[in-house]
């Protein structure tokens, strides 16, 4: 019987927030806007680069007054901070601890492992080739691959209904609220990971499990699966 680790990507398996954060950083600066520290806004890194700028402008104070209502400048911005990231994709990008011997004991124990992200497909897809994670995975769903994406519950379910694998063989790992109800939605055991791009406290955010160490993650995985 088949069984799955489900992986959110930005926070989760990954620290993408510097990368993300040069190109937000790049594009505030292109268009009048003061740059802004990492700590700051850390907690925006994993929604995208369209919510991204348009709540960091809010947070500024000094939103232009059409600016959400102007579609083409929205566009524009979006495209620069994507162009921009894509050249700069892994410069200063970390895997979290141990997320490398937790994806080869899931190679030793034959569980499918796939990539649940709200980022572009393509774009996940070179991020984990130039970190050299790629390799690890069976399947990478991003923001356009399906019809829907996270927090709809079937962008995960597809992934599932692709590899033939019942929810009760599965587990999706996430760092924030947004992978926990698109668990909670699809009634699939979640784990979450503490340090995450959220501005909620953990105990505000639904989960099976809290982790700081994807050690853990095996004895839970373990436990569930009856390896």
């Amino acid at each position: 019987m088949r069984k799955s680790l489900v992986f959110d990507l930005d926070g989760t398996l990954v620290d993408t927030a510097p990368d993300l954060m040069a190109a937000h950083n790049y594009v505030m600066r292109k268009y009048g806007y003061q740059v802004k520290p990492l700590k700051s806004i850390r907690n925006l890194a994993g929604r995208g680069a369209a919510a991204m700028l348009l709540q960091s402008i809010d947070k500024q104070g000094n939103l232009l007054k059409d600016f959400p209502a102007d579609p083409k400048i929205h566009k524009k911005m979006t495209d620069d901070f994507i162009s921009f990231y894509r050249r700069n994709i892994s410069g200063s990008s970390t895997i979290r601890k141990n997320v490398v011997s937790l994806l080869n004991w899931c190679k030793e124990k034959k569980i499918i492992c796939a990539v649940c992200t709200n980022k572009m497909e393509d774009l996940a897809i070179k991020l984990l080739r130039e970190i050299n994670l790629y390799k690890y995975f069976d399947y990478v769903a991003g923001a356009d691959t399906f019809e829907c994406r996270k927090p709809h519950p079937r962008h995960l379910t597809n992934i599932l209904d692709i590899f033939k694998i019942e929810k009760k063989n599965s587990i999706m790992l996430g760092d924030s609220e947004t992978d926990a109800n698109t668990a909670k939605a699809a009634g699939i055991h979640f784990i979450l990971i503490s340090d995450g791009y959220t501005e909620k406290n953990f105990r505000d955010i639904y989960h099976d499990h809290l982790i700081e160490d994807f050690e853990d993650v095996k004895e839970i995985a373990s436990n569930y699966f009856r390896i």
